[in-house]
Formats: C-alpha cells, sequence, structure tokens
C-alpha cells in the first residue's frame, strides 16, 4: 500500500466505504400500450361522458318524448350489440396473451376473430339505422334521436377505426414487424379497442334502457 492510500485509509471510518454508490432512481410503471394510448383513452371517454350527461339532462327535461324514442328502438340488437363487443374484447385480450407467450398464429387467429366480432357489430347497427330512417326518425325527428344519432354514430366511427387498427396491426404480426418481445403498437391497439367496447357499456343502458 502505497503512503496515499494508507493515509486515507486510517483517516476514513472503517465502516465508509471508499467506493461511490450509484444514485437509486425509481421510475413509474408503464401502463400496458404505453402512456399516450391512455391520455386518448381518457379524452374519449369524458368526451362521451359529456354528451350522455347533456342527454340525461335533456331527458329530465322532455320525459315523454325520451320514453316514446325509447320505445322505437330495437332493443334486441342493442343487447345482442353489448354482448358481441364484450366478445370481441376478450377475443382481443387472448390475442395479447397468445402474443405474449409465443403463439404468433393464434394471436393473429384471435385477431381476425376481433375484427369479426367488430364487423358484426357494425352490420347490426347498420339494420337499426335502416329501420329508423325507414320510419323517418333520422336527426331531426326531435331531441332524443339527435342526441342517439349523433352519441351511437360517434362510436359506430369509433369501433370502424379500431377495426382499421388491428388490421394493420394484424399485417404486421404477419410481416414478423410485431414479435412476443416486441408488441407494444398491438397492446395499445388492444387498450382502444377496449375503449370501445367501455363506451358502449356506458352509451348501452343510457339511451336504451333508463327511463
Amino acid at each position: 500500500m502505497n503512503p496515499i492510500e494508507s493515509e486515507r485509509s486510517s483517516v476514513l471510518p472503517k465502516n465508509v466505504s471508499t467506493s461511490c454508490k450509484q444514485p437509486v432512481t425509481t421510475s413509474w410503471p408503464e401502463p400496458p400500450g404505453g402512456i399516450l394510448v391512455w391520455i386518448v383513452v381518457v379524452l374519449e371517454v369524458m368526451t362521451f361522458g359529456m354528451g350522455m350527461a347533456v342527454f340525461l339532462g335533456q331527458g329530465r327535461a322532455n320525459v315523454e318524448m325520451f320514453r316514446h324514442g325509447r320505445a322505437m328502438l330495437n332493443q334486441s340488437i342493442g343487447l345482442a350489440n353489448t354482448l358481441i363487443l364484450l366478445t370481441g374484447g376478450l377475443f382481443m385480450a387472448n390475442a395479447i396473451i397468445k402474443l405474449r407467450q409465443g403463439g404468433v398464429d393464434a394471436a393473429k387467429r384471435w385477431i381476425i376473430a376481433s375484427i369479426g366480432s367488430g364487423l358484426l357489430f357494425l352490420v347490426l347497427k347498420g339494420v337499426e339505422y335502416s329501420d329508423k330512417l325507414h320510419h323517418g326518425l333520422d336527426m331531426h325527428a326531435d331531441t332524443f334521436f339527435m342526441f342517439y344519432w349523433l352519441l351511437t354514430g360517434f362510436h359506430f366511427i369509433h369501433v370502424l377505426v379500431a377495426m382499421v387498427i388491428l388490421l394493420f396491426m394484424w399485417r404486421g404480426i404477419q410481416k414478423g414487424r410485431y414479435t412476443p418481445s416486441h408488441h407494444e403498437d398491438v397492446e395499445s391497439s388492444a387498450v382502444f379497442w377496449h375503449m370501445c367496447d367501455l363506451i358502449w357499456l356506458l352509451l348501452y343502458p343510457v339511451i336504451y334502457l333508463l327511463h
């Protein structure tokens, strides 16, 4: 030991290490799909929430009109579409699980099943829309149907966009762009898809069931 090291060791206490320790850093856990998609989810849910709040307020001011409007809705299609979207959400959850586990082919099949459930939802919604137009119940019929078309139509567009996004994710997996170790975009798409489920689960009772 040279004289400098000997002097340093004699000055420092024995329980103090001469080595520099790295500072301990903590980081917040990243939500599935990344923080940006969750910001989109919060903003979209808030937007629909404000629309539904206005809808309910108008319903209290026009009780008979809204009761008559709900009676004109197809309750069977409304319930069927609710079950379809819930099933599609389960399909997409299975796709993410399989992709994480390395089951790429299974993940692709579950994504196609999710897209199929969205397509079935849109077809049934189109049947319902066609029936309303056939009976002259468009946006200009009354206040109830103005909000009905605005809220469900906006959601219709969201489901359509989600299906296109899932189709791009399927293509990405097909081409090897997304793998079990690199699939954050697929998870972001799944979060957006589940947002469509959540919004419909709020819209369905507010528009179809509440009196």
